[in-house]
């Protein structure tokens, strides 16, 4: 698939309200869309300091290895002829810390990079023979051939077996960052929750990079959902056994973790986008997935998902290695290589580590060459189950845009199907909340247990689901707002008019089963998910919006959480170049209410632009960029807004 995706690929193809749009640019800058996580609770998530809490004082210090009490003088000089001066003292800094007791973070020492395996063989015998009261593992260094051996104080009781051990998990070693260890200090929680502040990165890039600075694996964090890239967001985050002034500290060395809700517009008059406003509060829009459900680069990930269902695994692999339109050069000329030379060790070595089921698939083909579903089988679940998932989303935006052309906005009809527990306000009703997760919600075992949002939790089971009748219609106790969709599964129904056949129909026409594995794979069939319930129309609480003219597109319209709390530490006010108001920033011990100093707005002048500012708060798995559609009329592609800002 060469051309890049378009809104009607997907099934997104109508709009509510008849009135016109106008053109603008969805997010001219990152910092024109701003999004905050909302919790179970209710409340909107905000990043509003960046301090630690005072650690719980721990009762009992840890006992220290007997060797420690003994003079390491004659190790430390062998190590220096194995290695040099520069490590040979980072080891005995290190060591002499350990021994004094001073606690100021420092767990672990790094060693000089080396390309040459046996010269770091060598070095990894030479703690497990003379400082066994050390561990050492082996880490990524500065450049793609060079690695580092990272050591620690050895946690682990059994730090004195011979050669008979077995390596990794039968060795005894507390692994580096500490999943499932027993030597967890029994004072402090196991989870640590923070909230996630990002500018122009996704949730997984962002935390790929925490993740990295802490020396833990991703699976280690758990998340409700990924945010936007192209964007500022906030969102809620837990890790697991990591203490918070060691979370903490890595603000000084983080670039980009910062939200907006603002595009550029040119309108044909200020009336247009008033109207436009005023409708999309009223009457709301239609609650396709977005965009972003289906990928941003040239294949779309539900074309991966149908390959899956219908059990084309070597297809499957081939569309998610293969080039692809609108990639970065140097990843295009990667994938180039990798066609015509089935090279995987180059591959691997020139391909960057974001690619994860690139990466994933291929150091599985190295093993297992040939085996097209153990590779497939080795993405990480949330990644690989984003595939069908995303199927089903699209089977579920083209049943909606039928639904809204064959029956309208207005009323229910006859056979649809509608929420009737009054009280439902998820936008996805799930008949059994462990067979559907969300894009970004974190599958490791450990993090099941948290008080982070499913965007897909569950409301009940699908006796809350009804098909309307006559009865109902002359009742009229149901509107258009209950309307809702199935997303296919095992134990959906489907409405009982037109809408039925459609789903079939589309599925047909891509081999794709809705009520049969075509293979004895389970978890890439409809038939093992249980499948959920989506509402047709969705519509924002608290909605505001408001117009403002300004002149320059390189200064931001709105204040994001890192504003605020860099502007209270300075004790500052923040002026708005668009209309010269200025507002009160919080302290950092106070509530962050802004208030506006100012209401008189700027006259218009030659060169002023107009811009279109929106407050609003969605129900968890709606999309913003969906809301913002219905203003515009227009496209939300990404090749669109591309286009606009050219």
């Amino acid at each position: 698939m060469n051309s890049p995706l378009e809104e009607s690929d997907v099934g997104i193809s109508f709009y509510i309200s008849p009135l016109p749009g106008f053109r603008g640019i969805l997010k001219q800058r990152y910092c024109d869309f701003v999004v905050n996580e909302v919790d179970l609770d209710g409340n909107v998530v905000h990043l509003t300091s960046l301090d630690a809490p005072a650690e719980p004082t721990e009762e009992h210090k840890t006992k220290m290895p007997d060797q420690l009490k003994g003079d390491q003088g004659a190790e430390i000089e062998l190590f220096r002829d194995l290695v040099g001066d520069s490590d040979a003292n980072s080891l005995k800094e290190f060591i002499d810390k350990i021994n004094s007791d001073v606690e100021d973070g420092a767990t672990s020492i790094v060693l000089s990079p080396s390309s040459d395996k046996v010269h770091r063989t060598a070095v990894h015998n030479f703690f497990k023979e003379r400082l066994k009261f050390l561990v050492t593992d082996t880490v990524d260094g500065p450049d793609p051939s060079s690695k580092c051996i990272r050591v620690r104080l050895n946690s682990g009781e059994d730090n004195g077996r011979g050669q008979g051990s077995k390596k990794r998990k039968g060795r005894g070693e507390t692994p580096y960052d500490s999943r499932g260890s027993d030597h967890w200090p029994e004072h402090l929680g196991k989870f640590l929750r923070f909230h996630l502040c990002k500018e122009n990165k996704d949730t997984q890039e962002a935390l790929g990079v925490i993740g990295k600075m802490l020396g833990i694996q991703p699976r280690s964090f758990g998340f409700s959902g990924t945010k936007d890239k192209r964007a500022v967001t906030t969102q809620r985050v837990t890790v697991f056994k990591q203490r918070a002034n060691k979370v903490a500290s890595l603000n000084k060395r983080l670039i980009g973790i910062k939200i907006g809700d603002f595009w550029g517009v040119v309108a044909d008059s200020e009336d247009t986008v008033k109207a436009a406003a005023d409708a999309l509060g009223k009457h709301g829009f239609i609650n396709y997935f977005g965009m972003q459900r289906f990928g941003t680069g040239s294949v779309p990930t539900h074309l991966i998902g149908s390959k899956l269902l219908r059990g084309e695994w070597k297809a499957a692999v081939s569309v998610i290695l293969d080039p692809r339109d609108g990639e970065k050069d140097d990843i295009r000329r990667i994938r180039d290589y990798y066609k015509e030379s089935e090279d995987i060790d180059e591959t691997l070595r020139q391909l960057p580590r974001y690619l994860v089921a690139e990466r994933a698939i291929l150091q599985c083909l190295k093993k297992c060459p040939g085996n097209y579903l153990q590779a497939l089988k080795a993405v990480p679940r949330t990644l690989r189950m984003m595939y069908v998932h995303s199927y089903q989303s699209y089977l579920w935006n083209h049943a909606a845009s039928m639904r809204v052309q064959k029956y309208g906005t207005d009323k229910v009809v006859v056979g649809d199907l509608v929420y009737c527990n009054e009280e439902s306000s998820n936008e996805i009703k799930q008949v059994h909340d462990s067979d559907y997760e969300d894009i970004g919600h974190n599958d490791s075992s450990e993090n099941n247990h948290l008080d982070e949002a499913d965007p897909l939790s569950s409301e009940g089971s699908s006796s809350s689901v009804k098909v309307i009748n006559d009865e109902d219609i002359l009742s009229g106790n149901y509107t258009v707002t209950d309307v809702v969709l199935p997303l296919p599964g095992s134990r959906v129904i489907y409405p009982q008019n037109d809408i039925e056949q459609y789903y079939q129909d589309l599925a047909d026409k891509d081999g794709v089963s809705l009520t049969e594995c075509l293979h004895n794979v389970k978890e890439f069939s409809l038939t093992s998910m249980t499948g959920a319930y989506r509402r047709v129309f969705g519509k924002a609480k608290d909605f505001e919006w408001e117009l403002i003219k300004y002149t320059d597109v390189s200064i931001p319209l709105t204040m994001t959480d890192l504003d605020i709390i860099t502007k209270a530490n300075e004790g500052g006010k923040w002026q708005f170049e668009s209309s010269g108001k200025e507002i009160d920033v919080p302290t950092p011990n106070g509530e962050a209410i802004l208030q506006e100093k100012d209401s008189s707005s700027v006259p218009t002048a030659p060169g002023d632009q107009l811009a279109l500012k929106l407050s609003f708060t969605l129900p968890a798995s709606c999309y913003a960029t969906m809301a913002i559609r219905e203003l515009l009329k227009t496209s939300t592609s990404v090749a669109f807004h591309k286009a606009l800002n050219q």
